[in-house]
């Protein structure tokens, strides 16, 4: 792989594929009570949600400068040509400290090539864009070409998700506490999508049927070609409801693959356990042949 892809902890996808694909990661960091960890690596996205049932709140941080800087500066030395897709700017500071971290940089390596990329997507709307990435680096395209596909990409990524109970976003200060609480007794779900890179309300659902049906009309309204597309989806610590949702889409589009993993601690910290979540393209782009 001529050019090195460099993402962060927010694209949910497992660490595991990650080095695999030769992907360089930097966490993001959740802190529970008074202990700090680093999200994927020293802790699990079902400790954050076990936290949270219990009634706690669990808060999150961007990656650190120095583990940026440790990142970026490996490549560094060697002269290494670099992307690194970051979690949307709209949601967290780790894009800003890396544009940082690369000005600095090139003080010290003035040659070095780092293209750094505000994807404005979140979990697997992210991760779906990297492994895009993983599939142009593997056709030869050079750093210029593939940040252009990229974010040509990223930009047409649609972000449709529901929390499980609104308290969740009422503790992170998304909606009032008072309409949490009425929301609660009435069985209503908000449905929310992501637009430039911010979370924005949609619509307020009651019942698990008809929000199922509202998402299905959603795809149906914004998606194009679902059927020759990677879908993914993402929950938190809520497989069951996953799995039912993903049937539901192969049922209605016959997607050429659907993918589901875990929301991770970091996103997961913000929207709780029992959220779901679904991603697809609003504009064909040709995949490459997926081999993992």
């Amino acid at each position: 792989m001529n050019i090195h892809i460099i993402a962060d902890s927010a694209c949910d996808l497992p660490v595991s594929f990650l080095n695999d694909q030769g992907v360089s990661f930097i966490p993001l960091r959740v802190h529970l009570g008074e202990k700090d960890y680093e999200d994927q690596l020293t802790i699990k996205p079902k400790e954050v949600y076990d936290y949270m049932r219990a009634g706690n709140v669990a808060k999150t941080s961007q990656a650190s400068p120095e583990t940026i800087t440790n990142q970026f500066e490996k490549l560094a030395k060697d002269n290494q040509p670099a992307l690194y897709i970051a979690f949307s700017s709209e949601l967290s500071g780790t894009y800003q400290t890396a544009v940082m971290v690369q000005q600095q940089l090139l003080e010290k390596y003035p040659n070095w090539k780092l293209q750094i990329i505000d994807s404005k997507c979140a979990s697997l709307g992210y991760g779906l864009a990297v492994r895009y990435t993983i599939q142009l680096a593997k056709q030869g395209l050079d750093l210029e070409q593939m940040a252009n596909a990229v974010k040509e990409y990223c930009s047409h990524m649609e972000h449709i998700f529901t929390v499980d109970r609104l308290e969740y976003l009422a503790r992170g200060g998304r909606i009032s506490k008072t309409s949490a609480f009425v929301g609660g007794l009435l069985n209503i779900k908000p449905l929310l999508h992501v637009e430039e890179g911010k979370l924005i309300p949609l619509e307020k659902i009651r019942g698990k049927k008809k929000l199922y049906r509202r998402i299905l009309e959603l795809m149906e309204e914004r998606g194009d070609r679902l059927s020759e597309q990677t879908i993914a989806i993402s929950h938190g610590d809520d497989e069951e409801a996953a799995l039912e949702l993903k049937q539901l889409i192969e049922e209605t589009f016959h997607p050429k693959e659907i993918i589901i993993h875990t929301i991770g601690a970091v996103i997961g910290a913000h929207s709780g356990p029992g959220t779901l979540a679904v991603f697809f393209l609003n504009k064909h782009i040709q995949e490459a042949s997926w081999k993992s």
